[in-house]
């Protein structure tokens, strides 16, 4: 049965980790600007004021992802860069730039998969209150409606939201992330809330301006998969992947998903942090739960997990000489089969990977070429368990690789290289990595040489 016709095959990037031009063109703050400055925050002390230099660069990076054989790309677009302040007047140049890079995708031939957020939350609305401010879900909501009069046309798959488990999660309950201030349980529960709310008037908004695109978004999360595919097992890594661990109380997938697809939060975030809800008011879960047309998800691992024998679930110990990446992440192909099959049980919603990739300590050899055997190896396990679930009948649209060119990894700064195609931060120089080439190949035969 292999992966439909008419799949999607493409990468991923992000607005501040590849755009640059950080300050030019009437772009305003976010709040990766502003934590970038701060000293200690970010690995290698650099910052994404140039990144990739992808707004002065992305007809190269198209021609690039056109060689790869890429039919989809997903990008996001920058909120700062076209509202400044978040909210009022917009900045024309700003939306320019979108314009000419989806008239290039689509020339190109590519599907563009548009994010509408992906981090970069403008520092303006972070000073009135942020994701707490009760209006902060309207502003999003205008924001969006300023994208789809504008851009619209030309989107025909589009995402709210990238991983709000670590722009909340990592953020504001771990600080990690920008803007890298812990606040209390209440207060990370409020701001979740509001996303949530902000996602739902935003696909209202969309819905009545682009009947015709496809509305979804694109959360994160461990997928957990069964030591065993005894139903014992396969029970508890169910049970395991869906579960809300309180020591990591915004990483999971049920606080994120359970409202927008089932209407209602799961009882567990109750049971954990009843008192520090906060006001769910009538309507509130209506609007979260506008129904979406596919779910994204951004998979790189989990863990194997078995029966404890009492009707419970247990972390099975890793081996010594597990598999790790360049960054320390454990490489689990089974996610790929386990995470979208468990997802299509529980939401029944067709499903995109909306990223998967690894991180490689990638150089350019002796012969000028990029030489990955790891990351080959990593996709070719990954992507023949995800085939494995679209031979099992799961509802698999797409496979977007994270991520296109090596970029500005966030906290990490410029020290891990997860792109298909090797970027020289300092001459802006590209080459293709051997992946991308075992990619293009993959893509040609859809598949089917795996």
């Amino acid at each position: 049965m292999g992966f439909r016709d008419d799949f999607f095959w493409g990468g991923v990037t992000a607005s501040y980790q590849i755009e640059g031009a950080a300050y030019k063109d009437g772009k305003g703050l976010s709040v990766w600007d502003m934590f970038c400055k701060q000293e200690g925050r970010i690995a290698d002390g650099r910052n994404g004021d140039v990144a990739c230099d992808h707004y002065h660069l992305y007809q190269k990076d198209v021609d690039l992802m056109r060689e790869i054989g890429f039919n989809a790309y997903r990008f996001s677009i920058s909120w700062p860069r076209v509202i400044p302040d978040g909210y009022g007047a917009v900045n024309e140049k700003g939306l320019d730039f979108y314009d000419r890079l989806l008239d290039s995708l689509l020339e190109a031939g590519m599907t563009p998969f548009v994010t509408l957020f992906h981090w970069d939350y403008p520092y303006a609305l972070f000073r009135r209150g942020g994701w707490m401010n009760p209006d902060s879900p309207k502003w999003f909501a205008e924001y969006a409606a300023v994208l789809a009069k504008r851009l619209g046309d030309r989107m025909k798959y589009i995402m709210t939201f990238n991983e709000p488990q670590c722009f909340i999660g990592l953020g504001y309950d771990e600080a990690v992330h920008a803007p890298g201030i812990r606040f209390p349980i209440w207060d990370t529960l409020l701001m979740a809330h509001n996303v949530l709310l902000a996602h739902g008037l935003a696909i209202q908004v969309l819905r009545a301006e682009l009947p015709e695109s496809e509305l979804g978004w694109a959360p994160t999360c461990s997928a957990h998969y069964p030591e065993t595919e005894s139903p014992e097992d396969i029970e508890a890594a169910r049970m395991a992947f869906f579960d809300i661990d309180p020591e990591r109380s915004f990483w999971n997938v049920t606080l994120w998903n359970d409202p927008i697809f089932l209407g209602e939060y799961p009882k567990k975030i109750f049971d954990l942090y009843g008192e520090h809800m906060p006001e769910i008011k009538p309507d509130d879960m209506e609007t979260i739960s506008q129904p979406l047309d596919f779910l994204g998800q951004n998979i790189y691992n989990g863990h194997a997990i078995r029966s404890d024998g009492k009707g419970g679930y247990e972390f099975v110990q890793r081996k010594p000489g597990y598999p790790y990446t360049g960054a320390k992440w454990p490489v689990t192909p089974k996610s790929l089969y386990w995470g979208p099959k468990f997802l299509a049980e529980r939401y029944k919603s067709p499903i995109f990977i909306t990223e998967n990739g690894v991180s490689c300590p990638d150089v350019v050899s002796l012969d000028g070429k990029v030489h990955d055997p790891d990351r080959i190896d990593f996709l070719h396990r990954y992507l023949l368990e995800l085939r494995r679930a679209a031979d099992d009948g799961v509802d698999i649209r797409g496979y977007l690789h994270w991520c296109v060119t090596d970029n500005f990894e966030w906290a990490k700064g410029f020290t891990e290289r997860f792109g298909l195609i090797y970027c020289d931060f300092e001459t802006q120089e590209r080459i293709l990595k051997d992946s991308a080439y075992w990619f293009r190949e993959t893509i040609r035969a859809n598949g089917n040489n795996l």
